[in-house]
């Protein structure tokens, strides 16, 4: 049965995790050369590869001892934390323009730009711990689906505004906050069940 409670924790996660992401700025970066629609129909296909890949993993971990996942998705979202709050800020990858701007060239560049850039990216990774945490593909994946595709559509359209008025190390702090609350949680389930 779906969770609205589930997924919009999800959501919140994965939202604030990506949007310090490197592909929202990749996203931002396309949005500005391109059409924003053929730009996000690419983005959003390959967000929903990498969620089903995330919770078809977070789906086997499941079937182990519920102590042993939780001690593990606790660790898991430890060192999520640790990256956020300790990463360097990269430089902005340059991004190759397609030769034209038709639907299938422009979609295409995203979709292959996405789909390489966040594989076994944080988001991914935390999207499997949701999904073996709490035992719901349907509301995790919906969770992170939508996130995913408002910080996509948030690169693409408005991303240079948001980033006005929200400092990029704050978005991140906050990230790390809230994933250092979940790893509380998952270890504290991991000892004391």
């Amino acid at each position: 049965m779906f969770s609205f409670t589930i997924a919009a924790v999800v959501f919140g996660v994965v939202f604030l995790a990506e949007l310090p992401d490197k592909t929202a700025l990749a996203g931002l970066m396309l949005g500005t050369r391109y059409r924003a629609s053929y730009v996000f129909a690419g983005v959003a296909a390959a967000f929903l590869v990498h969620v089903a890949l995330a919770i078809a993993a977070g789906s086997v971990l499941t079937l182990l001892p519920h102590r042993w996942v939780q001690g593990v998705v606790g660790v898991l979202f430890l060192a999520g934390a640790a990256v956020l709050l300790f990463r360097k800020d990269d430089d902005e990858e340059e991004v190759k323009k397609p030769a034209d701007q038709s639907f299938w060239k422009v979609s295409g560049a995203g979709f292959m730009m996405i789909l390489v850039a966040e594989f076994g990216d944080l988001t991914q990774i935390m999207t499997a711990n949701l999904a073996a945490r709490y035992d719901d593909p349907l509301s995790v994946g919906v969770g992170a689906v939508l996130a995913l595709w408002a910080v996509a559509a948030l690169g693409i359209l408005g991303g240079r505004t948001l980033m006005k008025y929200v400092p990029l190390r704050v978005v991140t702090k906050v990230a790390a906050c809230v994933m250092l609350v979940l790893a509380g949680f998952s270890l504290y389930e991991a000892i004391a069940g």
